[in-house]
């Protein structure tokens, strides 16, 4: 079997495995613990960003906040 087909059975398996679990999946992507997590690690990299390009603090929090209403409860 080549990379190829190694590859693509391997992505299969994954699509496979989200397919059999995406309540349990959907249900950890909406916790509150997901929530928590998200917002530390999406304020971190809103704070570098800032710091790399603070005449961009405005546009850098509206996509943090878009992020944001991806992940977690709120």
């Amino acid at each position: 079997m080549g990379i190829q087909e190694s590859f693509n059975g391997a992505v299969d398996k994954g699509k496979d495995l989200f397919e059999q679990n995406r309540d349990k999946i959907e249900e950890v992507v909406k916790s509150e613990q997901a929530e928590d997590v998200s917002d530390k690690v999406l304020d971190g990299v809103a704070d570098f960003a800032k710091k790399i390009a603070p005449g961009a603090a405005d546009k850098i929090d509206e996509i943090r906040d878009n992020a944001d209403k991806a992940v977690g409860t709120e």
